[in-house]
């Protein structure tokens, strides 16, 4: 159960960072999440997934920043065509800047994701480890039944109406 937790901490930790960023540029302050919890699922899978890369890989700091860059990148894409396909929305849109390959994923933002890498897996990964191996697993239960209906509520909310706009239930000033 410690995957779901690892999932979950780095969706909310995406969650702030679309925060922050949104912030500090002046960018749409939309919701880019699930309906209720503030979760981003394409940093947790991205996340999750470059910690699944060989030790080999994860113990060397400049093959984890390329090959790490490398996979979230791809989740990035993968997520997109799942937005656009599955639930008939996106989420972002990089046209116009450096590198885009067709507004899904670009250079930019794939350097950015390659810095990340180093205090993902050598700051933060070690804490969430310990701490997600002390969780309870009845704990891990109620939590993964929660997380299930928000992914199955905000997917059903946004394929029937396409608009990102439906899981905003704050107000906007």
């Amino acid at each position: 159960m410690e995957w779901l937790w690892y999932f979950i901490w780095y969706s909310f930790l995406g969650f702030l960072l679309e925060v922050g960023y949104a912030r500090w540029t002046g960018g749409r302050r939309d919701r880019k999440c699930l309906l209720l919890l503030p979760l981003c699922p394409v940093y947790g899978l991205g996340a999750c997934a470059v910690l699944l890369l060989p030790p080999v890989v994860l113990e060397r700091p400049l093959l984890l920043a390329a090959a790490g860059g490398a996979v979230a990148t791809g989740v990035e894409y993968g997520m997109a065509l799942f937005y656009e396909w599955v639930l008939r929305v996106s989420f972002w849109n990089y046209e116009g800047l450096p590198g885009s390959i067709q507004g899904r994923v670009c250079i930019p933002f794939a350097l950015a994701w390659s810095l990340l890498m180093l205090p993902l897996v050598y700051l933060l990964h070690p804490a969430a480890a310990r701490l997600a191996a002390a969780i309870p697993d009845p704990v891990s239960w109620a939590v993964l039944a929660a997380l299930l209906g928000d992914l199955a509520i905000s997917g059903g909310i946004l394929r029937r109406t396409g608009e990102r706009a439906c899981l905003q239930w704050y107000r906007r000033r």
